[in-house]
């Protein structure tokens, strides 16, 4: 499977061979949707915390004698059955992490990139902004074709790519992430993957 390289102005500069382990596995969509829900399960803060009846403040004397007065007996005003009581099995800090195989998160983000080979576009860098403007971000966009929703996977602390995160920062449907991070919900959540060359030879090289 080949892709070709394009230049930020959408100049072909050239073909790439995607290895097919990689960018064109069949889509396991069971572990692609076990590895989303890690990823947004662990990012959860679960720290929701309610007092139980042993926690509220008062109700250390009992409210009215036990028997006689016709009301139902009561040994304390923080009862959960009084406004202002405890609450019953309430939420603690809890962690909501939970843990898959690394083969599992593997193949996960194996299936995220051949799901999306269709939308995705590889250039051979972002040396062409020159500066950190973002009027030379949108039009080289424009040029590589892109629309909606893009994520960018670039090392930026390459050389070559130095502008690209200060120009497109201003731009709400743009993301970039590095090589290292790719993750299944970026992939899944962008219209449009634009991934630079020395990318795909980290990605390959890492899952393959």
């Amino acid at each position: 499977m080949s892709k070709e390289i394009l230049s930020t102005t959408g100049e072909k500069l050239g073909e790439i061979t995607l290895n097919e382990n990689v960018f064109g596995v069949e889509p396991n969509i069971h572990v692609m949707h076990l590895a989303l829900r890690r990823q947004l399960n662990n990012a959860r803060q679960g720290s929701a915390c309610a007092k139980t009846r042993a926690e509220v403040s008062g109700g250390g004397k009992k409210p009215w004698k036990q028997k006689g007065t016709g009301r139902a007996r009561a040994g304390s005003l923080r009862s959960p059955l009084f406004a202002g009581g405890g609450v019953i099995f309430g939420p603690k800090p809890r962690s909501y992490a939970f843990n898959m195989p690394q083969k599992a998160r593997q193949l996960a983000i194996k299936s995220a990139l051949s799901a999306r080979s269709e939308q995705m576009v590889v250039v051979k860098d972002f040396s062409a902004i020159s500066e950190p403007k973002t009027k030379l971000m949108v039009s080289a966009l424009k040029s590589l074709k892109v629309t909606g929703k893009i994520l960018i996977v670039a090392d930026v602390k390459a050389e070559e790519n130095k502008n690209l995160e200060l120009s497109a920062r201003n731009i709400p449907s743009v993301k970039i992430i590095l090589p290292s991070n790719l993750n299944v919900k970026d992939l899944l959540e962008a219209d449009s993957v634009v991934i630079t060359e020395s990318a795909v030879k980290d990605i390959t090289e890492k899952l393959s």
